[in-house]
């Protein structure tokens, strides 16, 4: 949709410049501007752009329209471009974020199966060594307490 709508416009805008002449595109531009808003989302936690708010320049009862039918639908195609654009950039955006968000719990996971878990399994080891250890140094105490009272 991108690609199409630029090419749409740009034929219109030859043909209208043919027509009306070169300098007749500047003079029926509005003077007002389009207004491009973005809204926000959260998905997974993480803020993003979710959609495009767009206002259409408004041309003034005193503004001249344009001289020539052809330029008429360049107007029109360069702003349905323009939408094209901004809707582009701001999925594009998004897919970036949430890629970049979904990276991180992998990062995390690895980290924890190469460093994290084998230091633990390491460490619960030990301590195990130590409780098994300690249980058969009180057994050998009890032992020898219950010989010294029988004996």
């Amino acid at each position: 949709m991108w690609r199409k709508r630029p090419a749409e416009a740009e034929t219109w805008l030859v043909r209208g410049v043919l027509l009306g002449g070169e300098s007749a595109p500047l003079r029926s531009a509005p003077a007002d501007r389009a207004r491009v808003g973005v809204r926000w989302a959260v998905l997974m936690g993480m803020r993003h752009p979710a959609a495009v708010d767009w206002t259409d320049p408004v041309r003034g009862a005193a503004e001249p329209t344009p001289p020539n039918t052809a330029l008429a639908h360049a107007e029109t195609a360069y702003r349905a471009a323009l939408r094209a654009a901004a809707e582009l950039a701001v999925h594009g955006t998004a897919a970036d974020l949430l890629a970049a968000e979904s990276a991180r719990p992998r990062q995390r996971v690895r980290a924890l199966c190469r460093h994290w878990i084998p230091r633990l399994r390491d460490e619960l080891a030990a301590l195990e060594l130590a409780l098994e250890e300690s249980e058969h140094e009180e057994a050998v105490r009890r032992r020898w307490a219950a010989t010294r009272r029988g004996g």
